[in-house]
């Protein structure tokens, strides 16, 4: 049976959508090699998320709904986490989003 990881953690200020789960057997989540003990694994993991955060918002600003559309997040969710991020007449900076989806950090 598969295990329900959190890429960006919870306490991280990851939030509960689809892309932010990664599914993993016992082992990979839990063991020595898995995102709980292993520094490289949770890095790898979170790189790859944001990764495709950035393919998938293509345009430099959105809005916070053009978001709940194309990631799926609950639209309660989305309104709490991104009401204190700037907001501008094109909408919210991509990157702004996707620093807020990784709890507040960009991966290089």
């Amino acid at each position: 049976m598969l295990e329900k990881h959190h890429i960006v953690f919870r306490s991280q200020g990851g939030l509960d959508f689809e892309l932010n789960y990664k599914y993993l057997t016992s082992e990979e989540h839990r063991g020595d090699k898995g995102p709980h003990k292993c520094r490289e694994t949770d890095l790898k993991y979170k790189k790859e998320l944001q990764d495709t955060l950035f393919e998938i918002l293509e345009d430099d600003f959105y809005t916070i709904y053009d978001v709940v559309d194309l990631l799926g997040l609950d639209k309660k969710q989305a309104e709490k986490a991104f009401r204190k991020l700037p907001y501008s007449q094109k909408g919210i900076k991509k990157e702004d989003i996707i620093r807020r989806l990784m709890g507040g950090k960009l991966y290089f």
